[in-house]
This record gives C-alpha cells, sequence and structure tokens, in this order.
C-alpha cells in the first residue's frame, strides 16, 4: 500500500513539471517568433531603404539628363 501512496505522490508534482517544462517550451517558441517576425521587419525595411536609394539615383540622373 505504501507504494501507491508514495507513487501517488508524484504523480501530480511529475505533472506540474510537465506543465511548467511546457510553459517554458512555449515561452522559448513564442520568443523565438518574436525575433523571426522583426527580421522579417527588418529585411523589408532594408529593402525599402535600397529601392528609395535606386529610384533617388534614377531621378538625379533623369535631371542631370534634362539639364
Amino acid at each position: 500500500m505504501s507504494y501507491f501512496t508514495s507513487r501517488g505522490l508524484d504523480l501530480p508534482s511529475m505533472q506540474e513539471e510537465l506543465v511548467r517544462d511546457r510553459i517554458r517550451t512555449l515561452h522559448r517558441e513564442a520568443e523565438e517568433h518574436r525575433r523571426a517576425v522583426g527580421l522579417q521587419r527588418l529585411q523589408r525595411l532594408q529593402r525599402a531603404q535600397r529601392d528609395a536609394e535606386r529610384a533617388s539615383a534614377r531621378l538625379r540622373s533623369a535631371i542631370l539628363r534634362l539639364v
């Protein structure tokens, strides 16, 4: 009987540890997701800056041709 009693006491702590582990995993995955989204935003910003620089260079070139 003591076997079942001690085993029964361990089960909630095992479940609690599994829940804590799952929560830690979810937090880690959420942080990875935030980083990935941030990286995508940074890449879009850099692409937009390059596009703006190219457009500015084309505009300068067109203006110089007019003069």
